[in-house]
Parts: structure tokens; sequence; C-alpha cells
């Protein structure tokens, strides 16, 4: 059964985020930011009234097989959106990618809800950050010096994982060994008419980021690309408490 103060809990963080966000310069934006990583961290499935599901469950969820008669490989349940943050839980079939992509001038905040994460992330470097021209890219579009910083695995008994807009703002996220979901916080929301809109990458040079990639961290070029063919985001209804902004 969910804890007696499952409501309260997500309306907290709801409120926290509203307060951190409203002001990312303000002198109190510190201080706020670890309070909301804090509750962030007391957030469990079952506050939410989830639990893991199989392939059928998701793609009953989901709404049948709307994609060349395959379930989405990852789904979204929106939990609200104000002006500075958009907060909702993305649910990941096992096996499944979200590609490696960037948060343009946004605070990201992510808590593993069940299953495991194996999440790389990156820091786009300067223009001219490197002297060595980028490896050919063939058909690519253009390409970005980036410091591959980390690659971990994030279970619910995680902290929250952070980015900034120029701290580990690129990253890939992979369900290990089965399904896995987690609560996703952005600042502000994605907004391609405000100059936020989603970029995907591929890696130039060495492994693929989700696969074991030599000493870290360590430079390498990125390629922007399309949304991937195989990676596409459906959408189900969030059964949680509601939050009131």
């Amino acid at each position: 059964m969910p804890r007696d103060n499952m409501a309260s809990l997500i309306q907290r963080v709801a409120r926290q985020a509203r307060l951190t966000f409203r002001s990312p310069a303000g002198p109190a934006f510190g201080e706020n930011l670890h309070r909301l990583q804090q509750l962030l961290d007391e957030v469990r499935a079952e506050d939410l009234r989830l639990a893991p599901r199989g392939p059928s469950a998701v793609a009953a969820a989901s709404g049948g097989l709307p994609w060349a008669g395959v379930a989405p490989p990852v789904s979204y349940m929106h939990i609200c959106e104000t002006e500075s943050f958009s907060m909702g839980v993305f649910l990941l079939r096992s096996g499944a990618c979200i590609p490696l992509h960037d948060h343009p001038g946004m605070n990201g905040m992510l808590k593993v809800l069940y299953g495991t994460l194996r999440i790389a992330c990156m820091d786009a470097l300067p223009a001219g950050a490197s002297a060595a021209p980028p490896p050919p890219a063939a058909g690519g579009g253009p390409c970005l010096r980036a410091l591959f910083r980390s690659r971990q695995h994030y279970t619910p008994a995680s902290p929250p994982c952070l980015l900034s807009p120029h701290t580990d703002n690129l990253h890939q996220i992979d369900a290990v060994d089965g399904p896995a979901a987690f609560l996703d916080i952005l600042a502000p929301p994605y907004d391609p008419q405000h100059g936020r809109d989603c970029h995907y990458y591929r890696l130039l040079d060495g492994p693929p980021a989700g696969a074991e990639p030599p000493a870290l961290p360590r430079e390498v070029w990125l390629v922007e690309t399309p949304q991937a063919a195989d990676f596409w985001c459906g959408s189900e209804p969030y059964p949680g408490p509601r939050v009131c902004l």
C-alpha cells in the first residue's frame, strides 16, 4: 500500500520545484536546489501508484500497438508544467534507450522509481576547444566537441541524477535488465520557440554511449543526428496523486 504521506510528498516536490526554478539566478538557488534534491530522493514508485510491469502491460496502457505493430519503447506520464519547470514520469521497456540528447540552457533532475538505468553524461565544450579536426561523419550534421564525464548505473536506492546548463547536459539513458521508470524534472521545459529544442547526437569516435567506454572522463566528438527511427515516445495517464500549483 502507498505510504500515508504519498499525496503530500509529490505535491511538496512540485511546490519546491516551482520555488527553486522560479529564480535560478537568485541567491537562494543553491539552497532551494538542495532541498528539492532531498525531497526527490524520498520519492518511491508506490508514492505515484506505479509498479513494474512487463511489455504487455506497457502496450495496453499506451493504447495498444500504435507504431508499425509495436508498442512504444518509451512512454511519458505528464504530471504538471509551469513556465519554469515540467515534471513527469518516463517508463522504459526492457532494453529501451533514450538516445544521446541535450537540454539547452536547462536544469534537470532524474530519480529512478523502479528498475535499473545506465546513464552516460557529457558536457558540451566551447567551440575551438580542440585543435584536432573532427573525424569524418558520413551524412552527419554539425559536430560538437564534448567531455564524456561519466557512465553510471542508477536504481531506486541511488540519489537523483542532476544536470545543469553546463554540466552533464547531454546524456543517454538505457534500461538495464528489465523495464525501468524515472521521475523527471526539467527547468525550464523544452520550448523550441525560445531556443530550447531537443537535439540528438551520436559518438563519432570510440564505442557508442551505451557501450563500455575507455577510461573516463575523456574528450569525444559528437555529430548531430535526426531522431532515431527506432525511438519514439508514447503517452499514458498518470495514476498518482493530483498535483495542484
